[in-house]
């Protein structure tokens, strides 16, 4: 296959709503090339890039896809992203990788709300944009409203390059770049080329002047040309506009039927002839702080934005080549693990199929099979130029499941399956839980949860159940509490004797010493899920010898570890052990640790108990026509509003939120919203649990 430099391969990656056309558009552009004869469909099930089980039946895209094509000269790497957030890490993996976005529009809808958790990733790296409005030959295809709603979503940096219209029946296009007007039989293809109809001429040379001026602003040389002749000529415009869009300040909007192959081949002339090449974009800094130089003789590095399981193939691994070249056989180093791995095969992707190639260069996209080290987000380095490329920032789970095998003897199996997930899917993540004993499976929403269920099912063979995580209470007291307990068994032989007293106060920060004790030592213990045992040696006149505290402490802590309420971790208490008794022969450690905690437990009970409950720092991104259902939602979970700010159509609630009334939050604002809001969750504090919902705890525990 033909080696093109970092100057002639163009990274694209396709985004954009639900349904806007991305992976018939790609189908289209690979038909377009010559790469396909014949154009699948989604309805289908037969388009290159939606090629998973799992994704034909959903009938959506689940994974981003690479593919690619060549075009006049230009190999054009695409990668088609799913439209629904679920899928976030997809898309967000996908964007980091690419030298220019191009965002679909459906012109039935114009900028949805999926449009618009795409921008905000999309703007957050400063990538380079194209829109694309797509089904401008729909009946019910409103380009104005488009073009509005992305002006709204962008501002004023959205410059028309082309518009639609109908002569004669006919779907045309109209240039004002090239001045052209393309019009285009029933089923789309190769246009033919008009001038522009007379009545269109005043439009197309008023949106003609703006593109110049616009390609003039973003360089002063440009600019000057600009000043003199009162115009650029098309080579001028090009070099304008690519400057705007590596400035991340011009968005150029053009217009496709993807379904009907009607401007996808003057959408790729454009990709070839203007769009940036992975040569043109910013130089990156490492981990390190060192450039990355994007040089095809610079040191070897590669950075893994995407790994995927095959059960045919296993694991194959997606790269781009940072810097350097990479070739078959080639040993590289994992910058995370320090492992070596050697890449036995290496290919270009479109979908399932593979082609096999010797060699790939800087700024080239490719894949390899069966490594054994090697993660998402991983760099790989020659051996001696070590180097770690900056790690893609994926957004933390906004949904939790706990999950177990329906087979307990498959729960290890199970582990396994979801370690290997995650490092597939990063966004996917799981934790197990030692105080709640249960694996904590996170991710990005119910429709993430069911494509994990389906893969445990399909390719692990593992039946999994899922179900709202327990809460991880903490146990105090609201109030000091004294008691003694006497511990004494007699059994033939050497029996246990041990008797110890001792009173225990809630404990805070700062807070006096405790009084009438006479304090002989004091210890405070950092409790390993959060808060502090202190405890008191205040042992008068030799009752308890003092080797013993230390079982007596032991005793205390065991109870700590499972409260009396609800089998909770107890902390933030005090204890003085001040009085006890003990036998010359009978005294042991044991007996000790036993009268401990059977003393602690009984004053603790005695010491009005209280439940708390995680509390979370809730930060709501909403809609303002919705905020009113959302904060009456938010309110009925008990949920206490801390601030309220404005950026432009949105309202951002802070709240704190009680952790137990969070469960399937990311579902239920979705729905109230229609998936226009977005929420951040983190973990604030412990308060007080109410008491009707402490009772019902308590009972639930008792049974």
């Amino acid at each position: 296959m033909k080696i093109f430099d970092d100057k002639h391969i163009k990274n694209v990656v396709f985004v954009g709503a639900h349904q806007s056309g991305k992976t018939t558009l790609s189908e289209t552009m690979l038909f377009e090339a010559g790469l396909i004869n014949r154009r699948g469909s989604v309805e289908n099930k037969n388009t290159v890039s939606d090629y998973h089980d799992v994704e034909h039946e959903r009938g959506t895209s689940v994974f981003a896809t690479p593919l690619h094509t060549e075009w006049r000269n230009y190999k054009i790497n695409i990668i088609d992203t799913p439209g629904l957030d679920d899928f976030v890490g997809e898309i967000i993996s996908s964007i980091r990788v690419a030298d220019t976005i191009l965002t679909v529009i459906n012109a039935q809808n114009g900028v949805e709300i999926g449009t618009e958790i795409i921008w905000d990733y999309i703007d957050r790296y400063q990538k380079p944009t194209v829109f694309v409005v797509n089904q401008i030959d729909h009946l019910n295809a409103n380009f104005d409203h488009s073009f509005k709603s992305i002006k709204n979503l962008v501002g004023n940096n959205a410059v028309l390059v082309q518009y639609p219209m109908k002569i004669d029946g006919a779907q045309c296009i109209i240039d004002v770049l090239k001045m052209k007007c393309y019009k285009f039989g029933p089923e789309g293809g190769k246009p033919e080329k008009l001038p522009i109809p007379e009545d269109q001429q005043e439009r197309a040379n008023r949106l003609h002047n703006e593109l110049v001026e616009k390609a003039a602003e973003n360089d002063e040389a440009l600019m000057e040309l600009f000043f003199d002749k009162g115009t650029l000529n098309e080579d001028e415009m090009r070099m304008g506009i690519k400057a705007g869009m590596l400035n991340h300040e011009l968005f150029p909007v053009f217009c496709v039927s993807a379904l009907n192959d009607m401007g996808s081949g003057r959408l790729m002339g454009f990709i070839d002839n203007v769009a940036p090449a992975a040569a043109d974009l910013k130089q990156e800094q490492s981990v390190e702080g060192k450039t990355i130089e994007r040089k095809k003789e610079a040191p070897t590095a590669l950075f893994v934005f995407k790994t995927v399981f095959q059960p045919s193939l296993g694991q194959i691994t997606f790269f781009k080549v940072k810097s350097g070249e990479v070739k078959i056989n080639d040993k590289l180093v994992n910058s995370r693990t320090g492992e070596t791995e050697v890449l036995n095969q290496l290919f270009i992707m479109d979908g399932k199929n593979r082609e096999p190639v010797n060699k790939l260069t800087v700024g080239d996209i490719g894949a390899s099979l069966k490594l054994k080290y090697t993660e998402t987000n991983d760099t790989l380095y020659d051996g001696d130029s070590p180097v770690t490329i900056k790690p893609i920032d994926y957004p933390e789970p906004r949904t939790r499941r706990a999950v177990s095998a329906s087979k307990k003897q498959e729960e290890e199996k199970l582990s396994e399956a979801l370690k290997k997930i995650h490092s597939q899917d990063p966004t996917a993540v799981v934790e197990y839980s030692s105080e709640l004993r249960q694996m904590i499976l996170g991710c990005q929403g119910e429709l993430h949860l069911a494509t994990i269920d389906w893969s445990l099912k399909n390719h692990y063979g593992i039946e999994a159940e899922f179900e709202a995580p327990k809460i991880a209470y903490r146990e105090t007291i609201q109030r000091s509490s004294s008691s003694s307990y006497r511990h004494k068994k007699q059994s033939g032989g050497a029996g246990q004797f041990a008797e110890v007293h001792l009173k225990i106060e809630p404990w805070s920060e700062g807070m006096p010493e405790p009084v009438g004790f006479n304090i002989r030592g004091k210890e405070e213990i950092d409790l390993p899920w959060g808060g502090k045992l202190v405890f008191y040696n205040c042992i008068v006149g030799g009752v308890i010898d003092t080797r013993f505290l230390p079982s007596i402490r032991k005793g205390i802590l065991e109870v700590m570890e499972s409260g009396p309420l609800t089998g909770s971790f107890i902390r933030d208490v005090r204890v003085m052990v001040y009085d006890g008794k003990m036998h010359p022969v009978d005294s042991n450690d044991i007996a000790f640790k036993i009268a401990g905690a059977h003393a602690f437990k009984e004053a603790f009970m005695n010491a009005n108990p209280k439940l708390l409950e995680p509390v979370q720092e809730v930060t709501v991104r909403v809609p303002e026509e919705t905020v009113g259902s959302v904060m009456t939602d938010l309110q009925s979970r008990r949920s206490i509003i801390q601030g309220i700010d404005s950026i432009d159509h949105f309202q951002i609630l802070k709240c704190a939120v009680p952790e137990a009334e969070l469960y399937r939050y990311s579902t239920d604002l979705r729905s109230l919203t229609q998936g226009k809001a977005t929420f951040r969750a983190v973990f604030s504090s412990f308060k007080a649990v109410p008491n009707h919902i402490q009772e019902n705890l308590v009972g639930s525990y008792d049974k």
